[in-house]
């Protein structure tokens, strides 16, 4: 019977199926449930949404019926962001935040993006700066044009959606966050990392792994390891119905 629940978000133009492999790596008492945003993989008939706030109303429906044990969030690049706004709309709506914010590979919302925006490229143009700055999309994919091209509709979407996300600097959140990152990622640096600091009255840690951007797959054993320490302290005796200030 699972203990702790532990929410997945994807990082930009991928579904949750990305984080099957930490199902096998994580405790058996963990229930790992990965969010699906539209326009990928099982929901691919839905038109993508180019909008934070529309998509965290959506994964707050999602989530808020399955907040009955202790829980956590990890989101990664793109999903550390959608992890950090649908905390912050459980704590408007006066629902159980998670035992800990786990934000990955990504600056807090609050912080400007220094690079120009991707959002109006042409598809060429689109796909090599991806890759110059993110990497990710597998070659066998960047080879195929008919499956690149069912893939660009969501990635086009999430990226809109991130440079069009500019919130103001906000109270901090009453739930401690864990800062993720890769020692090579040169898109998101420790001050980068350590800027979450500012995002929680509570508790704030950093852990930092061999890699870049995508350091959670080249160390994917230690990460999963550090994970489950949390996970662990997670289940442990409820702190009480944890509200926004």
């Amino acid at each position: 019977m699972a203990t702790v629940r532990l929410f997945c978000f994807p990082y930009a133009g991928v579904g949750g199926a990305v984080f099957r492999p930490w199902v096998a790596g994580l405790p058996a008492e963990v229930d790992v449930c990965a969010v699906q945003l539209p326009g990928r993989t099982t929901r691919m008939s839905e038109a993508p949404i180019a909008n934070i706030p529309v998509l965290v109303d959506g994964i707050v429906a999602a989530v808020t019926p399955h907040l009955d044990i202790p829980f956590v969030f990890f989101g990664h690049s793109m999903g550390a962001i959608l992890a950090a706004e649908v905390t912050r709309e459980l704590a408007r709506r006066g629902e159980r935040l998670p035992r800990f914010l786990m934000v990955s590979s990504r600056r807090p919302p609050h912080m400007p993006d220094s690079h120009p925006p991707l959002r109006n490229l042409s598809d060429t143009e689109f796909v090599e700066e991806v890759m110059r700055r993110y990497g990710g999309i597998p070659p066998e994919i960047l080879c195929e044009r008919d499956i690149l091209a069912l893939l660009l509709p969501a990635l086009r979407a999430d990226i809109a959606a991130l440079e069009t996300h500019q919130p103001p600097r906000r109270p901090p959140l009453p739930c401690p966050i864990v800062a993720f990152g890769g020692t090579d990622d040169a898109l998101t640096p420790s001050a980068h990392i350590e800027a979450w600091r500012e995002e929680t009255a509570a508790g704030f840690t950093t852990c930092v792994f061999p890699g870049g951007h995508f350091y959670l797959e080249s160390a994917r054993n230690a990460v999963l390891a550090k994970v489950s320490e949390f996970l662990v302290d997670a289940a442990g005796p409820a702190r009480g119905r944890e509200s926004a200030a």
